[in-house]
């Protein structure tokens, strides 16, 4: 019995010992990962619902307000509640924060608190409807409660409801905004336009190129395989500055145009700051991200299958259609999410090409993030470009497979 323990344990150990090994050269990697990717992205999931802010600094005032039907005022108490935790949050600096979070229900409220929590301090009896309407009027009016209540909300979709261009009326129904205010969808559409066509622009350009360096000379296609790869060397931002060089009115293309008499000196195209600058400039950005793919599958594609073809009969375009591009789609696919993937989220080539109307939605993350200061709004705008991205994953996965998707051998 003895001896069988030892034999157990000992045919245990070993195997045991070798996941711990294992798992302990794979853990630096989980880490990073979760340190870099997961918490950042669960985060910014949470932010996108979850907002204490108001809930926090307000408790008795919404307390007060959950017996209130929406019709009218609402009762003294809550009055009394809102008057003394006004004057709190504001010896706790925390009121700007309130403001902010009530303002994005109804414009106007940062300044009626504000005022409020200043003009509090002068008041130290009821009633307190009376003293909160002398300071401001906006306090008898029903609107201004409804916008409370709702900013105090800890878990809301109301962030969500914004990116989409809806609202929560007061009895609680979801209707579109106005049409004045609906911005985030024809973003979000211009957005996915805009990178579909990007991906298009890129397997265009990028395939002749591919094929170009899968089938040269060994030196010519590593010269030719530097010259891709010579944006990966060069700073983003140079890249980006050197286009509206090349595209603005009295750029380089323009002096080009006009100097060969295609164009008169009064007739320049206006090529930056505009949905031009954009698509041209990512286009470059991206391309390699295109090239690189296709080179990969196309070098490991044996030129005697299109030799093989023509000897049956196939024309160039028919061995071409039937034999070489099927065997290219893998390279296809990889290349097009990828560009696309990368597309839809990027931010500083639209920001200095794009102009008014060349921005996408990225720029509009961004403007929540670091101007605003809505990052629950900037958080759902990124959840729904990650599920989108998510979809079309999913998509591409069901029609085509992920499996297909390969950078060759």
């Amino acid at each position: 019995m003895r001896a069988r323990r030892r034999r157990g344990v000992a045919g245990v150990g070993p195997g045991y010992r070798d996941r711990l090994r294992a798992l302990g050269l794979v853990l630096p990697l989980l880490i990073f990962l979760g340190v870099t990717f997961l918490a950042p992205l669960g985060t910014m999931l949470l932010r996108s619902v979850y907002d204490p802010v108001v809930a926090d600094a307000l408790p008795a005032t919404l307390t007060a307000l959950r017996g209130w039907d929406g019709e009218g005022l609402p009762p003294e108490a809550a009055y009394e509640a809102a008057a003394r935790e006004i004057g709190a949050a504001r010896e706790a600096r925390t009121l700007g924060q309130v403001a902010s979070r009530a303002n994005r229900l109804q414009s106007g409220l940062r300044g009626v608190f504000t005022r409020t929590g200043r003009d509090l301090r002068e008041v130290t009896e009821g009633p307190w409807r009376e003293a909160m309407a002398a300071i401001d009027s906006a306090w008898v009016d029903p609107g201004t409660w409804h916008a409370v209540r709702a900013a105090g909300e800890r878990f809301t979709a109301r962030h969500y409801l914004n990116a989409l261009d809806m609202q929560r009326l007061a009895d609680g129904s979801v209707a579109r905004q106005p049409e004045e205010r609906r911005i985030y969808l024809p973003l979000l559409w211009r957005t996915l336009l805009v990178s579909l066509a990007i991906t298009v622009f890129c397997l265009v350009l990028g395939y002749p190129i591919a094929h170009l360096i899968a089938h040269a000379r060994p030196r010519r296609a590593g010269l030719l395989l530097a010259l891709v790869l010579v944006p990966f060397w060069t700073s983003l931002l140079v890249r980006t500055t050197s286009w509206i060089v090349l595209l603005q009115t009295q750029g380089v293309i323009n002096d080009l145009l006009v100097a060969i008499g295609l164009i008169g000196d009064d007739g320049r195209l206006s090529m930056v700051y505009n949905m031009t600058g954009t698509l041209v400039a990512m286009t470059h950005v991206l391309l390699p991200f295109m090239v690189l793919p296709l080179y990969s599958v196309m070098r490991s594609i044996p030129p005697l299958h299109m030799r093989a073809a023509a000897s049956m009969g196939a024309t160039p375009a028919q061995a071409f259609r039937r034999v070489y591009w099927p065997q290219t789609l893998p390279g296809v696919g990889a290349g097009s999410l990828l560009v696309f993937i990368l597309a839809i989220g990027y931010y500083i080539t639209p920001a200095l090409v794009g102009g008014s109307s060349g921005q996408l939605i990225s720029n509009m993350v961004a403007y929540h993030m670091q101007t605003s200061l809505n990052w629950g709004l900037a958080a759902a705008l990124g959840a729904l470009l990650l599920v989108g991205v998510l979809v079309l994953y999913l998509l591409y996965d069901r029609l085509v497979g992920v499996e297909r998707m390969s950078l060759g051998s």
